[in-house]
């Protein structure tokens, strides 16, 4: 078998399964494994999967820059945020994180919504403006372009001085086994940190992100409160995350 047709017969039994196994596919295509593990070497370079130990997985779309991400399921993010503002609650502190699901949780928060918002995306604050009962604390530090966020060590220092009820948090990849994932390790510090200084934290996830999986752990699935889905994401997406211990909210439950 040619190098392409194994690379295509990988990124197959990828796109079927959810995951390749390395020794799992050297039995089946009478390789070594070590050519296995080259041609997922290579195919990881070309950014078409995320090598996890022993294999690979589906690598996270949403890895994409800000204006990029917002092409990508945008019916199920305005669903999702929709279902997020209505989980926060009149006097509550909330962490909102950035990304484009995030911009659409702002957008839907209530105009008469009396509340505290904490953030470290200025693409969230702004959508805050016109809602005059709601005070915005923005956190500052380094912006990490990419994503519209800040990161680094002051932005690390004042998450550690506030106490929050709920984090809605983005992530670019949730897989039941492989974890809550991001594309930068600044940017998992600065989420990990926020799930520790919250009572609760609640993902949002739009269908592309369910079973990928980027190359910084930010935390295990089960760490989670909930996750929160839209009406289209697939059962057999879900199904493992349920199982790893992660309860799931449909933003069509009435969340």
């Amino acid at each position: 078998m040619l190098t392409r047709q194994r690379k295509q017969h990988i990124l197959s039994a990828l796109q079927r399964d959810g995951n390749v196994v390395a020794k799992a596919l050297s039995d089946e295509l009478g390789l070594s494994e070590d050519t296995i593990r080259r041609d997922l070497r290579e195919l990881a370079a070309e950014g078409l999967l995320q090598r996890v130990h022993g294999g690979a997985l589906p690598v996270a779309a949403a890895e994409a820059d800000f204006a990029g991400r917002q092409q990508l399921a945008s019916g199920e993010k305005v669903a999702i945020g929709r279902a997020a503002a209505r989980l926060v609650k009149p006097g509550q502190v909330v962490f909102i994180d950035g990304g484009t699901t995030a911009v659409q949780l702002a957008r839907h928060l209530p105009k008469n919504l009396q509340a505290t918002v904490v953030t470290h995306s200025p693409s969230v604050a702004v959508e805050l403006v016109s809602h005059a009962g709601i005070e915005v604390v923005l956190v500052g530090g380094r912006l990490f372009k990419h994503s519209m966020v800040a990161v680094g060590a002051a932005a690390m220092a004042a998450i550690a001085r506030i106490h929050a009820d709920t984090y809605f948090m983005g992530v670019t990849g949730v897989h039941a086994e492989a974890g809550l994932t991001t594309g930068d390790l600044e940017e998992a510090e600065i989420k990990r940190a926020l799930m520790a200084a919250a009572a609760e934290t609640v993902v949002l996830a739009s269908s592309e992100k369910l079973g990928a999986a980027s190359a910084w752990v930010v935390n295990p699935v089960a760490s989670a409160s909930h996750l929160l889905v839209s009406p289209e994401a697939p059962s057999k997406a879900l199904a493992p995350l349920r199982k790893a211990g992660v309860a799931i909210l449909r933003s069509d439950d009435g969340a």
